[in-house]
């Protein structure tokens, strides 16, 4: 059985989200703010699972619990929930390691069936699905995905979780062409048939901190009508 943990203020949208998730065979912990959401992450007998987060907390907001959820190496989905539909808002929360933006007012049943989603593809990565690799060189550049430290020759620079979770993606399917839809499920961890400039934000992203050239990229390449491709020792 998974165990969910919802952090939202409002009460009556706590409760109600935390009686379906129940009918559905999940176990439910509730938590009001981000104080109470660390407390249940570190007392409860069962481990968390998933997160479904509220943006707008007394205190502490979301996006600052789901930092300190990432820096603190906790990766169980977190999906946030907020009323604010500015793509700008969306993008922070993808930052700070969301692995789902969801908007109020939202229907049930997609949200249970984001969590079953999300709950599917992190429990096929924690079975080894993906290999590991810790540390990475190519061009003149290193980066240890353990702590998320990356130094381009003498100079060190700081990617987002997001950043590093598909800089990581594309290393791990070095040479292949990995398609929209696939970033968007593996990456981003949403449905594959959503529409988002989300894969080209972040692609040129990587572009401008690694290639030598950006606006002639000779790593992270662009397959046209077929989605993307890195190259380690890059393209003549």
């Amino acid at each position: 059985m998974s165990h969910i943990l919802v952090v939202d203020d409002e009460e009556h949208l706590a409760v109600g989200i935390k009686f379906n998730l129940e009918a559905e065979g999940f176990q439910v912990t509730v938590a009001n703010s981000g104080p109470e959401a660390f407390d249940a992450i570190d007392s409860t007998s069962t481990e968390v699972d998933l997160i479904v987060l509220d943006l707008m907390l007394p205190g502490m907001s979301g996006y600052e619990i789901c930092q300190q959820l990432r820096e603190s190496g906790h990766d169980m989905p977190v999906l946030m929930l907020s009323a604010r539909t500015l793509s700008e808002d969306r993008t922070r929360g993808f930052d700070v390691g969301a692995n789902q933006y969801m908007v109020k007012p939202f229907e049930l049943q997609e949200l249970i069936s984001r969590i079953k989603n999300l709950l599917g593809q992190h429990n096929r990565r924690a079975a080894g699905a993906e290999k590991t690799i810790d540390v990475y060189e190519f061009a003149n550049a290193m980066v240890n995905f353990k702590t998320y430290e990356v130094a381009i020759g003498e100079k060190s620079v700081r990617l987002t979780q997001l950043q590093i979770k598909a800089l990581k993606y594309f290393v791990q399917h070095e040479g292949e062409v990995i398609s929209r839809q696939q970033l968007l499920e593996d990456v981003w961890e949403m449905p594959g048939h959503v529409t988002t400039r989300a894969p080209d934000q972040i692609l040129r992203q990587l572009r401008k901190t690694f290639e030598p050239d950006p606006a002639k990229p000779v790593h992270f390449l662009t397959i046209r009508d077929a989605g993307y491709r890195f190259v380690k020792d890059g393209i003549e």
